[in-house]
């Protein structure tokens, strides 16, 4: 039987995406359905143990993803990349789906190569949910000020300390840098694009909360800046709903 701790001479990529709504997240909890749990499992029955994974985006309960990577080392060659991929595309689909697996070179992983991630947020304004949507967008009843959104939203580009719109953490620096982030309106939702290296803990639902708050008119959006400033959690909106979120591309 093939083991993870025997010596480690492949590296190996996988490219998915997934429906986050049944998950508690991404990451391997015990006793709850993860993505990680349901990914690995697989990968285990297929390789004989479960390896060493690594993941660009660490997903909270209920975020969807479009593109996600894990990457993981191991002792042996993949003799049949295509068998390998369908084999654990039937077993982890519908809810994720496996576009690619690829050798790829010792030094590559999937959380500390990338350069950038993106993310996708939708609202739909409307006085009636759509049903069909429910798991994919934010309903708010009234229809948004798209303007007062957009200039919310271009006080956090560039390097920030973002302690006043991410969940504490003793290991993680709050600071990032965002190279985009706006709103624009198709096909009767609001879309929310953004943009950064990297994200820390609820960055970007608490930008969405922020930003739809002014656009109630409830937030002056001049005034975003100083709550950065503040590096202060207490001075944010709280977080958008986890399901109107996706992490939307990862580069390399």
């Amino acid at each position: 039987m093939r083991t993870a701790n025997s010596e480690l001479r492949f590296n190996y990529r996988l490219d998915f995406a997934y429906d986050g709504t049944g998950f508690r997240g991404y990451a391997r909890n015990l006793g709850v359905r993860t993505v990680q749990g349901v990914l690995e499992d697989a990968l285990g029955t297929v390789l004989g143990s479960v390896p060493k994974t690594s993941v660009a985006g660490r997903t909270d309960a209920g975020v969807h993803a479009r593109h996600n990577v894990v990457s993981f080392p191991w002792s042996e060659a993949i003799v049949d990349p295509q068998l390998f991929h369908r084999s654990i595309s039937s077993m982890v689909g519908p809810e994720v789906t496996v576009d690619r697996v690829r050798r790829v070179a010792d030094a590559f992983d999937a959380r500390f190569s990338a350069t950038g991630r993106s993310y996708r947020y939708f609202v739909y304004e409307r006085p009636t949910a759509d049903p069909m949507q429910r798991h994919r967008v934010w309903h708010v009843q009234e229809r948004l000020d798209l303007d007062r959104m957009n200039r919310a939203a271009a006080a956090f580009i560039g390097r920030h300390d973002f302690s006043s719109l991410c969940r504490k953490s003793p290991s993680r620096s709050p600071e990032r840098r965002v190279v985009e982030a706006r709103w624009h309106r198709d096909r009767g939702r609001l879309v929310y694009a953004v943009r950064a290296s990297s994200f820390c803990h609820q960055l970007v639902r608490s930008m969405v909360a922020l930003c739809v708050d002014a656009g109630r008119g409830k937030v002056d959006p001049d005034s975003v800046s100083e709550i950065i400033e503040a590096r202060d959690r207490h001075e944010s909106r709280g977080v958008a709903p986890a399901h109107g979120l996706t992490l939307w591309k990862v580069e390399y």
